[in-house]
């Protein structure tokens, strides 16, 4: 298995974005499950998945499918009292960083718990302010 791979497996559910930062492609893109759009860059994609890590518990991945750069990583959570699963489609550069990230989850309920919890989250967070700037 890829070492990103391997580490990422370690860091991601502890929710402390600054060893997530350290997996991630300078440019990278994420996508995220609870709407049709894409964060870009280090810092607002490693806030993101630190606050992902906080609003799931008993995560853990059940299966890591790939090779090379292209890797599916099955996993099972619960966002509050709801169980979920999902899948992260990950791409790797040429340097062995998180270039692209696409998490798919079901059921949609848990989905929608997901989304609420990652918007009080973002709303509370002075980064995304500054994120958000960058952007304009």
């Amino acid at each position: 298995m890829h070492p990103t791979i391997t580490r990422m497996q370690e860091v991601v559910a502890k929710g402390d974005d600054s060893l997530i930062a350290d997996l991630l492609a300078e440019d990278v893109r994420f996508m995220p499950p609870t709407y049709f759009a894409t964060w870009t860059g280090r810092a607002p994609v490693a806030a993101v998945l630190g606050h992902v890590g906080q609003v799931f518990s008993d995560f853990r991945y059940r299966r890591v499918m790939g090779a090379d750069r292209d890797w599916a990583l099955e996993f099972q959570c619960r966002i509050g009292d709801l169980d979920a699963v999902g899948v992260d489609l990950i791409t790797l550069n040429e340097n062995g960083l998180i270039q692209t990230f696409e998490v798919a989850m079901r059921p949609l309920k848990s989905v929608s718990a997901l989304r609420e919890a990652m918007n009080a989250r973002v709303t509370s967070d002075p980064r995304f302010l500054e994120f958000r700037k960058a952007l304009s």
